[in-house]
Formats: C-alpha cells, structure tokens, sequence
C-alpha cells in the first residue's frame, strides 16, 4: 500500500453507494445513484414503437441518453443545445450497449426503452455509475411490464454492473473520482454481467504503456468491485 488516496479509501474500497430507486415519480424506471459525490439520476421511459429499422422483427430495443447538468462540475458546462458532443454520444452508445447485454430483446415485443442519465453531480466515474443505475431503473421498468403480463417473465438475461480502475502512482485502485482520474496514468472502464461475462473494457494509457501483468491486476479489481455494485443493485431491487 502506498500512498493514501485523496478520500482516504483503500486501494480496492468503493466509494460510498447509495442506491435510490423511485427516485422521480412519472417514468416507468427510476433511480438515483450516488457514488461518492458523483450522483446520477437514470429514468428509463416505455415506448410501444420500435425505431424503423426494427419494425416486424418481433424484438425491442433499449436506448440511452446521458447528458451533464451545467453545475454538475466545478465550473459551469454548457448545454449541449446543438447537438451532443463526441464524448456524450460515445458514453451513450456505451450505456446503450451494456444495458441491452443485461436483456432478451426478443422478450420485449416490439417496445423501445429509453434510458436518460444525467448526471446532477460529476467527480469521476459517471458513465460507470449511468450504467450501474440504469440497470436498477431497467429492472424497476421490465417488473412492471411483466406484473402487466406485457412481457414475458423471463426478459431480464443477466444483471450488468460498471466501474472505474486505474493506475494512480504506480498503485492499482478502484472506483477513480475525478482527482485520480484527472492524473491516473492509466485508465479502465470495465462493465461485467453477473455471469463474469465482460461486455466492454475501455482501457487507456494516458502516461506511459502498460503491461499485461498490469490489465490482469485491473481486471482482478473491477470484478471485485464490480461484484460488491451487483450485490447493492439486487439489495435496491428488493
């Protein structure tokens, strides 16, 4: 262990979870997810359409958006007013992609579920969370289409959970908030099914290269962390 880190957490501790579910009442899914200070509002919305390209093909679709409140960081962010930005279209693809991993879109009759994180408090780690808590909210939303025999019981495949890790003065640590992240010398985004299926890993170097003993040890620590989110998920969906 070396040095400490800047919240005073273990190399390998989470950040505080609280996992709110209902958190807003009109959408069919909702929950507020803090970790640490970054907190995330993810409401999930049920359409009775599919887009274009999928009519006939007797299956839904899940969507995502995610978009940053203007104070959600230390300086004011601009509305994305024109159009989202290269960084926000990636992480909603990413959202996207993870939580349609979590169901049996054959299941879902031809509906489209659409996923909106905002992110009302950012310090690191916000797409990880966005999908953590959108998988609480997609839950909240599937049980009541099949309490309404809408769709079948079986729709949900596997629980999906996100975390942040990375490699922060030569130490391995998970759960990143910003002041790690904004000097992490290398940087992994890894989302995981219960199953211990992986659905993506971004991993990055931002100082120099890093080695295959170094992506063990990551991976090794966002599927700890990645069990303890699955654990707190299935505790909210109680």
């Amino acid at each position: 262990m070396g040095a400490m880190r800047p919240d005073g957490r273990a190399n390998d501790e989470l950040r505080p979870v609280v996992i709110t579910p209902d958190y807003i009442t009109y959408p069919e899914g909702s929950v507020l997810i803090e970790m640490g200070q970054t907190k995330v509002i993810c409401n999930v919305s049920v359409e009775e359409r599919v887009p274009h390209w999928l009519i006939g093909q007797n299956q839904g679709w899940i969507t995502a958006e995610y978009g940053m409140l203007p104070r959600s960081t230390h300086t004011r962010t601009r509305r994305e007013t024109q159009g989202p930005r290269a960084r926000t279209q990636e992480i909603r693809r990413l959202i996207g992609r993870s939580l349609r991993a979590a169901v049996d879109l054959t299941r879902l009759g031809e509906r489209n579920l659409i996923v909106d994180c905002d992110v009302i408090q950012a310090d690191g780690g916000t797409r990880t969370a966005a999908i953590t808590g959108g998988y609480v909210a997609l839950t909240i939303a599937l049980k009541k289409l099949i309490r309404g025999g809408l769709i079948h019981a079986r729709v949900m495949r596997s629980p999906v959970a996100a975390v942040s890790v990375g490699v922060v003065q030569a130490e391995a640590v998970l759960d990143l908030c910003y002041e790690e992240d904004s000097m992490a010398e290398v940087d992994f985004n890894v989302v995981m099914t219960a199953e211990g299926q992986y659905v993506e890993v971004q991993g990055t170097a931002e100082g120099s290269p890093f080695s295959r003993a170094q992506v063990d040890a990551l991976l090794d620590l966002a599927q700890k962390g990645i069990e303890e989110l699955l654990a707190l998920q299935k505790r909210a969906l109680k």
